[in-house]
C-alpha cells in the first residue's frame, strides 16, 4: 500500500514538474524580446521552482559521497595479531574477554560507540556529521590499544540519507562501494583477537 501511494506522490511530483517547466517557456515567450536561449532560460527557471524544494540536496549529497569514497575510506591494518603477540607475549598469555555491553556517547547523528574487549584493547566506532545541513556521515571503527594509544586496526566508510523510512528515499546510501567488504574484514580482525583472547584464557586453566 505504501509503494502504491509513493508511485502516486511520484507521478503527480512529474506531472507537477512538467508543467512547471512548460509554464516558465511559455512565460519566456510572453516576454518581449524574449527567444531562443532566453526562453530556455524561463523553462529552466520553472523546472528549479518545482525541483528545488524537494531535491535541492540529492547532487550535493552525492557528490560529496563520492569523493570522500574515493579519498578516504577503506580498511588498514597498523599491526597484526601475530606482530602484537610477538611484541607482548606476556600480556597476551593473561588476556580476559571483557562481556561488558557497548557505552555510546552523543546522539542519532554524532555519536561514539566503545566497547572493552579486554585488558589491552577497545574497539570505537564514531559516526559523525561532517557536512551541516547534509545527511552525510562518516563512519570510523578502530581498534586501540589502550596500554600505548595505538591502532591496531581502522575501518573507515559513507553512508548519506537517513535509515530506510526517510521520506526523501533517495538519498539512501548504504556505503562506500567497497564499505562492505572492509566492514566485514575488520569485523574478521576483531574474531580473530575474540578468538585468540578466548584460546589464551583455556590454555591459563
Amino acid at each position: 500500500m505504501f509503494g502504491l501511494v509513493v508511485l502516486i506522490v511520484m507521478g503527480l511530483y512529474l506531472a507537477l514538474l512538467v508543467w512547471a517547466t512548460k509554464r516558465g517557456w511559455r512565460w519566456g515567450i510572453e516576454k518581449k524580446g524574449w527567444t531562443g536561449k532566453k526562453r530556455w532560460l524561463g523553462a529552466a527557471i520553472g523546472f528549479l521552482i518545482v525541483y528545488l524544494p524537494v531535491f535541492w540536496d540529492w547532487i550535493p549529497t552525492v557528490a560529496v559521497h563520492q569523493y570522500y569514497c574515493a579519498k578516504e575510506s577503506g580498511f588498514w591494518v597498523y599491526k597484526t595479531l601475530d606482530q602484537w603477540k610477538a611484541e607482548n607475549p606476556r600480556d597476551m598469555e593473561g588476556l580476559v574477554a571483557n562481556k561488558v555491553l557497548i557505552q555510546t556517547v552523543g546522539d542519532d547523528e554524532n555519536h561514539t560507540d566503545t566497547q572493552v574487549l579486554n585488558q589491552r584493547f577497545r574497539w570505537v566506532t564514531e559516526k559523525k556529521n561532517l557536512i551541516p545541513y547534509l545527511p552525510f556521515y562518516q563512519w570510523k571503527s578502530q581498534l586501540i590499544d589502550t596500554r600505548n594509544g595505538e591502532i591496531a586496526a581502522r575501518w573507515i566508510d559513507f553512508t548519506s540519507g537517513k535509515g530506510r523510512d526517510y521520506l526523501k528515499f533517495w538519498l539512501n546510501i548504504e556505503s562506500c562501494p567497497n564499505g562492505i567488504a572492509n566492514r566485514n574484514n575488520l569485523f574478521y580482525f576483531v574474531d580473530a583477537l575474540v578468538k585468540t583472547t578466548d584460546t589464551s584464557q583455556r590454555s591459563a586453566k
